[in-house]
């Protein structure tokens, strides 16, 4: 198995197993390897150190030990190491939004605006709806005073996890 850090072009870090590195390259020729973020299938192989399960490693490993000084000094987050906790938060905090609204709204697929419409024009009772429209369809929505807020979501997150 190899476990491998990703990146996509909107800087979502994440995390890819696969049973080669074959298998990674046919599954990212095919467009099968996306961010779970943002849907985005342009994904850069980050630098990660391998991990060796190997039997002479464990027998003759000796643990290391900290000196005094060594707890004391202070860790200096650098310019890159400081922005990922936030990255990795805010990333967190999309994909809880993200199944918020998958949990709380019915899914209506191409008949969004349909439907949104009938809702706003008092045709049938309103309730939390989501759905596909073209930016075209969006703009005519919000023309009409209906409001809609595009969210895009990842085919991950449509189905089930598990």
């Amino acid at each position: 198995m190899k476990v491998l850090n990703l990146q996509c072009q909107h800087q979502h870090l994440f995390e890819g197993w696969f049973a080669s590195e074959d298998d990674y390259q046919s599954q990212r020729s095919r467009d099968l390897v996306e961010c779970p973020v943002c849907g985005d299938n342009s994904i850069l192989k980050m630098l990660s150190a391998p991990r060796l399960n190997l039997l002479t490693s464990r027998l003759h490993a000796t643990p290391i030990q900290a000196t005094e000084d060594a707890r004391e000094m202070p860790v200096a987050a650098t310019p890159e190491t400081a922005d990922v906790p936030a990255s990795l938060e805010s990333q967190a905090a999309w994909l809880h939004m993200v199944q918020h609204v998958i949990a709380n709204t019915e899914d209506v697929g191409q008949g969004f605006a349909e439907e949104a419409r009938k809702m706003h024009y008092g045709e049938t009772e309103e309730r939390n709806i989501r759905g596909q429209v073209s930016r075209e369809e969006t703009r005519s929505l919000l023309e009409e005073g209906i409001h809609v807020m595009p969210l895009p979501m990842p085919a991950a997150l449509k189905g089930s996890v598990h």
